[in-house]
């Protein structure tokens, strides 16, 4: 009787592959949701027109998936936030930038070239963004932007 299992290890057996079934498949499920949530660049942005803005760069969230830059700029009617989403933080340290670099430009002037959003808000996809001192990185080349 050595080699036969009790009856209740059956039963365990059992309920661990259904545990692990419903894990797989909440996974499955939540996996889609977050897939499906991201968004394409010309679904949200006006891919076919460029805008360019000057102000204060106030903040940059360094976080995937995309990195977001906050400036404060003049407006029609007062001061307006502006936001702009950008590449993740990979695509940054392949080219050499760092979170340093914008850390440092943060209190100071800054243009900043992107496609606003669709629905008009102060909300856009960064293209181009020109430092204090000059020095500009650019994000995507003119034409893949919409522009000729």
């Amino acid at each position: 009787m050595a080699g036969l299992r009790p009856a209740a290890t059956d039963g365990r057996v059992f309920l661990k592959r259904i545990i692990r079934c419903t894990l797989i498949l909440l996974n499955v499920i939540v996996g889609s949701a977050i897939l499906s949530a991201h968004h394409s660049t010309t679904a949200e942005f006006d891919v076919t027109r460029r805008m360019t803005l000057s102000g204060t760069l106030t903040k940059v969230d360094w976080v995937n998936p995309h990195i977001v830059v906050f400036v404060d700029a003049k407006g029609p009617s007062g001061p307006e936030a502006w936001k702009f989403e950008s590449n993740p933080p990979a695509w940054f340290r392949r080219v050499g930038v760092s979170r340093a670099d914008f850390a440092k430009a943060i209190g100071q002037a800054v243009t900043v070239e992107g496609n606003r959003a669709k629905d008009g808000s102060l909300y856009g996809y960064l293209l181009k963004v020109t430092f204090a001192g000059g020095n500009s990185l650019e994000l995507v080349a003119a034409q893949a932007a919409g522009n000729p």
